[in-house]
């Protein structure tokens, strides 16, 4: 999508502003963000991306800021990856990790990271429109097959065989298509 100002970079701003009720999109490159005067507040000299995401890493899941827990707790240590020495600090900087270790070595603070950004911390990825609705029915029926197996470990037979015959007609489904 190119921006809505000047129609000729891509739009990497999306802004929904609702004023007295009324809701407006805005779909618009950096450049005109910064001409508009459109930002974030707090962020110096209008909208930037990575003080942006430096905001959002700096984020501490205990509810308070720079290592200071509600408890009056002071982090003697910062957290730091074994493996490149990279610091959750420097991370924050950077917006990239140093290895793969990483990852493991910050994961009590990604994940509130992550469920605050994306509402979740498991990748369930983006579904084609074209053959959306078979891949949904496929996923579906194998969520189904999981529930049923479980009914059946549990001697509930009256409800696997109802997840069976869904099953059944999802399947029936899917040959349609």
């Amino acid at each position: 999508m190119n921006c809505q100002e000047c129609g000729k970079k891509p739009a990497t701003l999306h802004f929904t502003k609702i004023v007295n009720g009324e809701k407006t999109e805005f779909h618009i490159c950096e450049a005109c963000a910064r001409e508009r005067g459109e930002g974030i507040p707090g962020a110096p000299n209008g909208f930037s991306i990575h003080n942006l995401l430096s905001g959002l890493l700096d984020f501490d899941p205990s509810g308070s800021a720079h290592g200071h827990s509600s408890t009056g707790f002071k982090q003697q240590q910062p957290v730091r990856c074994e493996e490149c020495g990279l610091t959750y600090s420097q991370f924050s900087k950077l917006g990239r990790f140093g290895c793969s270790s990483c990852y493991k070595h910050f994961a009590d603070r990604l994940d509130p990271l992550l469920k605050r950004i994306h509402s979740n911390t498991v990748h369930s990825g983006k579904i084609p429109k074209r053959t959306g609705s078979q891949i949904q029915y496929k996923r579906e029926i194998e969520q189904l097959r999981r529930d049923m197996q479980s009914r059946i470990e549990y001697e509930d037979f009256e409800s696997a065989a109802q997840l069976r015959d869904r099953i059944r007609e999802l399947e029936r489904k899917i040959v349609d298509l």
